[in-house]
């Protein structure tokens, strides 16, 4: 679907090249083409169906693994859902499942997210803040979370994309206890912050809107409400949330809070590999963290282990896996699939 949206011509450059690049650098994920109409450009934007626009050379290999004959502009859209589980190709569905959560348990106590990625995925949405819910500058409409049809339609539209899920959902409900996950290079041990909520001026749609931001202020305090952790250990990870770890055994932990509470789990396929972190350059010179297949299958044992470990995967409420066309190679969707469904009981899916 393309929406054309018209802004001033102050606002972005005469100069093609650089027009581009400011177009790429506020929309990320979608194509925006500007076209000048009398003091305005009118802004077309659209999924892009060039796959040179997805990096990775082997994607079509992930495409029939996905099944459903999928064009490169429709892995934008592209989503199953079972259950407590979602597959989806691109991250930014993430925050529909939990609108949908929200939806089903208005009365929410606790929320802890179980963030396993290669990115924090706070960035600030395209949207406008409003009192009682955000607005989408795209389409017009109100964003509201817990109403899940205002979510998707924000996501088709652009509003919420690429990089910036989690801050929604943060601005929802701020006492969320967030542990991210992350391998090395990014994350080397564990740093415990604050989550500060604020917001930061839009500059491009309308500079006079704010959008919501999240700000992480390191502090050292431990896992809790309203508190973001951000470790490459599986134990710190899931510090206190389900059954006795080997390290709760050697006193390794003291004075965690064991009161029930929802779990939400997400899954950026990234974080076990992320060879190409939506960069062409990377197709001649991949990222750090560029994992084998048996690498990539050794830690999602580990991980899966950790939760059974810990207890917790009865007791997911909610469960995203994320495939990230473009970061995560896609000839390895297939075989890393099917074991992380495994290890997660879920081995229903493995028959789709």
């Amino acid at each position: 679907m393309k929406i054309p949206v018209r802004i001033p011509l102050a606002r972005l450059s005469l100069d093609p090249h650089r027009r581009h690049g400011q177009l790429r650098d506020y929309f990320c994920d979608k194509d925006a083409i500007a076209t000048q109409v009398d003091d305005q450009w009118e802004l077309t934007l659209g999924w892009s169906g060039d796959p040179y626009r997805y990096v990775d050379p082997r994607l079509e290999e992930g495409l029939i693994w996905w099944g459903g004959n999928l064009d490169f502009k429709d892995m934008a859209t592209a989503r199953k859902r079972r259950g407590r589980l979602l597959l989806s190709l691109n991250d930014t569905w993430t925050l529909e499942s939990w609108s949908e959560w929200l939806a089903r348990n208005p009365k929410h106590h606790k929320i802890t997210v179980l963030h396993v990625d290669d990115h924090k995925d706070l960035s600030p949405p395209r949207i406008f803040q409003r009192v009682g819910g955000w607005l989408d500058p795209i389409t017009g409409k109100t964003l509201i979370l817990h109403q899940p049809e205002t979510v998707t339609n924000a996501i088709m539209s652009g509003a919420l994309g690429m990089g910036s899920f989690l801050t929604p959902f943060l601005h929802y409900a701020p006492i969320t206890d967030v542990r991210h996950l992350c391998q090395k290079p990014k994350c080397t041990g564990t740093i415990d912050s604050s989550i500060k909520i604020e917001s930061f001026p839009d500059n491009l749609l309308d500079t006079s809107e704010r959008r919501p931001g999240v700000s992480l202020i390191p502090d050292n305090k431990g896992v809790g409400a309203g508190r973001y952790r951000f470790t490459s250990d599986l134990d710190d990870w899931l510090e206190g949330l389900g059954g006795i770890s080997e390290r709760e055994e050697l006193g390794g932990v003291d004075n965690v809070s064991r009161d029930q509470n929802a779990i939400l789990l997400h899954i950026d396929m990234d974080y076990f590999c992320n060879r190409y972190d939506g960069d062409s350059d990377s197709i001649e010179h991949p990222g750090l963290l560029n994992s084998s297949l048996p690498e990539i299958m050794e830690r999602i044992d580990e991980l899966t282990e950790a939760l059974h470990r810990h207890q917790l995967v009865q007791n997911l409420d909610d469960i995203v896996i994320a495939f990230s066309p473009g970061f995560y190679p896609a000839e390895f969707w297939a075989k890393s699939c099917d074991r992380l469904l495994a290890g997660l009981g879920e081995s229903q899916w493995l028959d789709h």
